[in-house]
């Protein structure tokens, strides 16, 4: 049975982990996770706080991985197209 599912997130060719967005939604995402990162830094002024802004930053990007992990091709250790 195929799998029709279009992923937001593919897989990179090389290595793990995963590539840009190729759909709208996944550049959605990554739009708010840019937004957030900006209304983090006006907010909690990284230079005043810098470990209150590195706990937000660490909170923020296990969000994006997790989103990229729920709606991205499954993730492995790449090597490269095959011939």
């Amino acid at each position: 049975m195929p799998d029709d599912r279009q992923y937001w997130f593919p897989a990179k060719r090389y290595g793990w982990g995963w590539s840009f967005p190729t759909t709208w939604q996944g550049w959605v995402v990554i739009a708010i996770y840019v937004i957030l990162i900006g209304v983090g830094a006006a907010f909690i002024r990284p230079a005043l706080q810098p470990a209150r802004f590195a706990v937000y930053m660490l909170l923020l990007t296990c969000a994006l991985v997790a989103v990229c992990w729920l709606t991205g091709e499954p993730p492995r250790w790449r090597w490269g197209r095959r011939r």
